[in-house]
């Protein structure tokens, strides 16, 4: 399995290398691609050191999956060129999810919508798959029917970039010196803001629309009703949600606690003695999303309360990457899945 990873210094792109390794990946080349000026350095991986490459003009990554994730720009300029050349990309940034040619794909909850593929699958937004992880299977029980969203969304959300700035602001505002903005409009050290994306003429701002549309399409509900408010919080890693949920037919908590208990990619945190529910400090670098403060809610009868942490840039995006990659190997959908593969970790 030829494998390439476009956005390879990227938080995403270095997570996904891990991945590989943890999950035995099949591959056996692997290309790394990045932005012209970091062409030509080292990045070492697996016991090997990979140069990386700069994209090339004609299109033809000579890979069997691409793992697109360097924005939005760069996959609508090229992702189905790469396809043409014959690789199957699986697409993290926001340029195609909600194309009709392209199948959006969370493993555990529509992973056969990936076999229909043209040539592109791709990855929801981070807060869309954290969120669905705990609501597909509750709604496969009991009948999604409406949903409101309050997001806590880590600053990893914006890469490593975010990363970089609330540490730095961090340590700025405990030395009571001026905090400098660069990736964000305000300060997030010691401070939350709604999130930093355009905010439309109904109210609501991109990525607010995108866990409505997205969760829509997924679920294949075309006309469920979604309401998020998405906030960007000073937390590291890891996004956490607030949910209430509205279902056809009335939910119970134990009921809820019962789903959610065998539900893949799933673990339930929900210690009301000790006070102990989902929290981002232990989501991170955790493959599963977190699922606790599982209550029935006290405004609407038979509707359901619940708080989930999930960690950003695995479940969010690399991990979800890399589980679409081996499901279509598993059934065949890929090209390279038709030679004898071994791995080369």
């Amino acid at each position: 399995m030829r494998v390439a990873i476009v956005g390879a210094t990227g938080a995403v792109g270095q997570e996904l290398l891990e991945l590989f390794t943890e999950r035995n990946f099949p591959l056996t080349e692997l290309t790394l691609f990045a932005s012209a000026r970091s062409a030509g350095k080292v990045v070492p991986f697996a016991g090997r050191t990979y140069t990386l490459k700069a994209l090339p003009g004609d299109g033809n990554l000579e890979s069997d999956i691409v793992f697109s994730s360097a924005g939005g720009g760069i996959s609508k300029a090229h992702a189905w060129g790469w396809a043409e050349h014959g690789a199957v990309v699986i697409d993290n940034t926001s340029a195609w999810r909600m194309d009709e040619r392209v199948p959006l794909v969370i493993p555990e909850i529509n992973g056969e919508a990936a076999l229909n593929h043209r040539g592109v699958v791709a990855n929801p937004n981070c807060s869309t798959i954290v969120a669905l992880m705990a609501l597909a299977p509750l709604h496969r029980a009991f009948g999604l029917k409406r949903a409101t969203v309050a997001t806590y969304q880590a600053v990893s959300g914006a890469g490593a970039a975010g990363i970089a700035e609330l540490q730095t602001q961090t340590q700025a505002a405990l030395a009571g010196e001026t905090l400098v903005t660069e990736k964000f409009v305000h300060p997030v050290a010691f401070n939350l803001f709604s999130h930093d994306s355009e905010v439309g003429d109904d109210g609501y701002n991109v990525e607010e629309r995108k866990l409505t549309l997205e969760s829509r399409k997924i679920l294949a509900v075309p006309e469920l009703a979604v309401s998020a408010t998405c906030v960007r919080v000073p937390v590291f890693r890891a996004h956490s949600e607030a949910i209430h949920a509205e279902f056809a037919r009335p939910i119970t908590a134990d009921e809820a606690r019962r789903v959610l208990s065998s539900a893949a990619g799933v673990r339930v945190v929900d210690d009301r003695a000790g006070n102990h529910f989902p929290m981002p400090i232990e989501a991170s670098g955790q493959d599963n999303v977190l699922v606790g403060r599982v209550r029935e809610d006290a405004s609407l009868t038979g509707a359901l309360a619940l708080f989930v942490s999930g960690d950003q840039i695995r479940k969010g995006a690399a991990l979800n990457a890399v589980q679409i990659g081996e499901y279509l190997i598993a059934h065949g959908a890929v090209k390279g899945a038709a030679r004898e593969t071994t791995s080369a970790l």
